[in-house]
């Protein structure tokens, strides 16, 4: 499939697909005029490249965890890079479940004041 198609199947831009393609995420084929052509399976390559820069990770990084997405081989030493690399990811949903937690116990605080007239604890915000 040619860039636009694959542009607007995974919802992102042209211009994203040719950064993904400059960062070494992305390998199309080039015909003879040099138009860039897709293989089907850049569709999910593509959800994959997006869920991990939704979760936090670089194009560097996910350029050194997806080589067994390419070639379909892993190493030792890419297995534990991912299992780093999820456990980054579990202590960051930690931090962001604490920071949740005390941002609702704000809002908590918060809403009794509006009820009461009652001023907000201070312990909530801290």
């Amino acid at each position: 499939m040619r860039i636009g198609e694959l542009a607007r199947r995974t919802g992102v831009t042209t211009r994203a697909l040719r950064y993904y393609e400059e960062q070494e995420l992305l390998a199309p084929e080039r015909s003879g005029s040099g138009q860039r052509h897709y293989a089907e399976d850049a569709v999910d390559r593509i959800h994959l490249i997006r869920q991990l820069y939704a979760a936090g990770l670089s194009s560097k990084v996910i350029a050194t965890l997806t080589p067994c997405v390419i070639d379909g081989r892993a190493t030792p030493e890419l297995l534990k890079r991912l299992a780093e690399e999820r456990d980054h990811l579990d202590r960051h949903i930690t931090d962001l479940t604490h920071t949740r937690d005390r941002l609702d116990s704000v809002i908590a605080g918060a809403s009794s004041n509006l009820r009461t007239g009652n001023p907000c604890r201070r312990d909530t915000a801290t």
